[in-house]
């Protein structure tokens, strides 16, 4: 078994709908929602929704590199949110909801940079990609209510009209790399 973990820092609108698509992830270890690319530390939910903070709602992920890659990570996370828009996903509007990654090193950096420049390149979407990509600095776990959040809450209706297709849509794009049932 490989003891050497890795973190990778995604912001892809609310957190609470990316941590339960990458829970899902064969070589996934942990997923912790929380808020980096602010300038307050230990900020709460209710400072980071105001705006005021700077902060992004992110997920912390840390995988095994020998099962799963980061470039692998990028191509989930730029598939399961809409890239082009900018402090925005859907209904949810505001600067803690942009897409970003925190790279945590230089390869992640390049790698990010090289995705996002073929995603645009290619016109994969109708817009371009406006993914912020930021050295990573600093994270703060969000409050115990949000993390695990879809798995505790699938029956309330955020979860059923937003995260659930979200979630079958990826299990079937990404069936190869779900977890085993069981």
């Amino acid at each position: 078994m490989n003891e050497k973990t890795e973190k990778a820092t995604f912001g892809a609108g609310c957190f609470w709908c990316v941590e339960a698509v990458f829970q899902r992830l064969s070589g996934v270890e942990s997923v912790v929602s929380g808020y980096s690319g602010g300038l307050r530390d230990n900020p709460t939910y209710e400072q980071v929704c105001s705006g005021a903070t700077g902060h992004a709602e992110v997920i912390q992920i840390t995988y095994d590199p020998m099962k799963i890659s980061f470039p692998e990570l990028l191509q989930v996370f730029w598939s399961v949110h809409d890239p082009t828009t900018l402090n925005r996903q859907g209904a949810d509007v505001g600067t803690q909801y942009r897409s970003v990654i925190y790279h945590h090193n230089e390869e992640q950096r390049l790698q990010a940079e090289g995705f996002k420049k073929e995603l645009n390149d290619n016109n994969v979407y109708p817009d371009p990609v406006v993914t912020e990509i930021s050295p990573f600095e600093k994270f703060f776990p969000a409050e115990k209510y949000h993390q695990d959040y879809y798995n505790n809450n699938s029956k309330q209706s955020y979860c059923s009209f937003v995260i659930t297709p979200k979630l079958e849509k990826f299990k079937k794009v990404f069936a190869d790399k779900l977890k085993t049932e069981g």
